[in-house]
């Protein structure tokens, strides 16, 4: 399996970008993207790498709480392609964003838990 962001750049604060991921070469295992947990992921150099959002074979969501509201993650299997809209953002929402896949049905936020990584798409956020 890979996974390839797209989407990234620079947005003025109070902006939104919707950032997309596609995923390649699939079954892992005995999974498909419609059967697996992706997730995205973010890091700067201020900030380790933390959990932004998720969704799992059901296309149920997990955010952490300071995510909840302004991310949204989707999934449209047809595509093999999970996005995530983000809106209102803020300074702090700077960093280098990352795709991954689970290899499981459920969702974990914690990003050791992931498998598959893409090499990210820069979101650039100026006031």
């Amino acid at each position: 399996v890979q996974v390839m962001e797209s989407g990234g750049g620079s947005v003025q604060a109070g902006g939104s970008l919707e950032l997309s991921c596609a995923a390649s070469a699939y079954p892992m295992g005995a999974y498909s993207i419609s059967t697996d947990c992706l997730g995205w992921f973010r890091q700067s150099p201020w900030v380790e790498r933390e959990t932004v959002a998720t969704i799992d074979s059901t296309d149920g969501t997990l955010y952490p709480p300071s995510r909840k509201g302004r991310f949204t993650i989707t999934k449209d299997n047809a595509k093999n392609t999970i996005y995530l809209q983000m809106d209102n953002l803020n300074l702090d929402d700077t960093a280098m964003y990352y795709c991954a896949a689970r290899g499981h049905g459920w969702c974990l936020l914690d990003p050791d838990s992931f498998r598959v990584w893409g090499r990210g798409t820069q979101v650039t956020v100026f006031e």
